[in-house]
């Protein structure tokens, strides 16, 4: 059930649920992440990096697509993650 509530419980729930709802924007596209080109990672806490990873490689496959991780000072909403998605079809 949708409740439109930011998940920030831990850095693991937030970046599934930003995958999450990054998978749904593509599947109302006609689209999945074999579709995705780019993805651009913009992380609160870089000592993140290694949780965030491995929850995105199990959202990915190869051949994996274009990626940047960046660290930054702060985010709307005081979240710890959010992530943009180029995708083609």
């Amino acid at each position: 059930m949708s409740t439109g509530e930011l998940v920030t419980d831990n850095i693991e729930a937030e970046t599934r649920q930003v995958l999450e709802n990054i998978k749904t924007i593509l599947a109302e596209a006609n689209a999945d992440y074999n579709n995705v080109v780019k993805v651009s990672i913009f992380l609160k806490d870089i000592q993140n990096y290694e949780a965030v990873n491995c929850i995105y490689n199990t959202y990915v496959s190869e051949p994996y697509p274009a990626r940047e991780t960046i660290e930054v000072g702060a985010l709307p909403k005081n979240v710890n993650i959010e992530i943009s998605a180029i995708a083609v079809r």
